[in-house]
């Protein structure tokens, strides 16, 4: 080989190794930028949104972005951004109801029309909206659900996106408290027993949240722990509140409308739970019914809030009670 063919591979080699490095750390920061836009890249978004109820930290009614990606659920509106881990969520849900257009001012309409018309009118005087419905825990372990309206068809396609990845196994409820404490005028609310009647995902989360936070602005009642929750706050709950389902059924705003005015009195949602109110040193023992018949728009949500303010005046009352029962017994005759 001659001089000049030597130096030749002397500066050719060098410089092919040079390019080959650049051209993998190349491909390499290609193939990190790709595999960030598939983590960051939503599995399904909606940005017509609306969260009726039950995430921490949001007002109902609010509308926004609702966006599901591989780590998280994100919900984004105007008055800022709240996520779930998608490691926390633990059940998903679709369902759909229909919803007059025009709300009470369609029906007002509807029965001034003459001739039937108003029947006529009531065919094309509603759109279907999807509901969608999350069930997730918090730090804790607490039971939580939430609810989202979407434009038709969205929820299915949501739920299509949670199939991809299978939901962790749910804590058994009521974990026993290791604390010796009892935090006063704490209550641990069960998840509701929903083995009576099939009642739809929706209505089950809000009527749990719906009493949770009746029970928060009822007088004399403190820290109020969710089925699941294992960290103690101050020491163990004093009370216990169990629900149970024992009728349900489900109105239709369509079938009201179709009737007219006489649809103001069928085709109503009814809701009826057995519940029980107790403590561990059985001051407290107490068994009521509630029921709820709600008709008009938002059923859902309207008929869940009714009971949990029936239920929360019933704990009220029973808490007055036991607490005139101790009195009683502490200024009882003496001999």
């Amino acid at each position: 080989m001659n001089p000049l063919s030597r130096t030749s591979l002397a500066l050719i080699l060098p410089l092919s190794l040079c390019v080959s490095a650049q051209l993998s750390a190349a491909n390499a920061r290609d193939l990190q930028q790709n595999h960030a836009q598939l983590v960051a890249a939503p599995a399904w978004m909606s940005d017509k949104a609306e969260h009726i109820y039950g995430l921490p930290d949001v007002k109902s009614n609010k509308k926004g972005t609702l966006t599901l990606t591989t780590d998280a659920l994100t919900f984004s509106g105007n008055s800022g951004t709240t996520s779930i881990p998608r490691g926390s969520v633990t059940a998903v849900s679709a369902g759909n109801q229909r919803v007059e257009l025009w709300g009470i001012g369609g029906r007002i309409l509807r029965m001034t029309i003459p001739d039937g018309g108003g029947l006529a009118a009531a065919a094309v005087m509603h759109h279907r909206v999807d509901m969608l419905t999350v069930e997730f825990t918090d730090p804790k372990g607490g039971d939580h659900g939430a609810v989202f309206f979407l434009p038709a068809n969205e929820a299915e396609r949501a739920l299509q996106s949670f199939a991809l990845r299978p939901v962790p196994a749910r804590r058994s409820s009521e974990t026993p408290c290791q604390n010796p404490q009892v935090e006063a005028g704490s209550v641990l609310v069960s998840a509701p027993n929903w083995d009576h009647a099939e009642v739809p995902a929706a209505y089950r989360a809000l009527v749990y949240e719906h009493v949770i936070d009746r029970l928060r602005h009822t007088k004399n009642v403190g820290h109020i722990y969710r089925d699941g929750e294992v960290d103690g706050h101050d020491g163990c709950p004093q009370h216990t509140i169990r629900i149970s389902i024992a009728k349900f059924k489900e109105g239709s705003s369509v079938k009201r409308a179709f009737l007219g005015p006489a649809g103001m009195f069928v085709g109503t949602t009814q809701m009826k739970f057995d519940v029980t109110f107790t403590d561990n040193s059985e001051k407290l023992d107490s068994s009521e019914q509630i029921t709820a018949t709600m008709r008009g728009e938002s059923e859902s949500t309207n008929v869940a809030d009714q009971i949990a303010k029936h239920l929360a005046k019933h704990y009220a009352t029973a808490l007055r009670n036991s607490g005139k029962s101790d009195l009683a017994k502490n200024n009882g005759p003496t001999s």
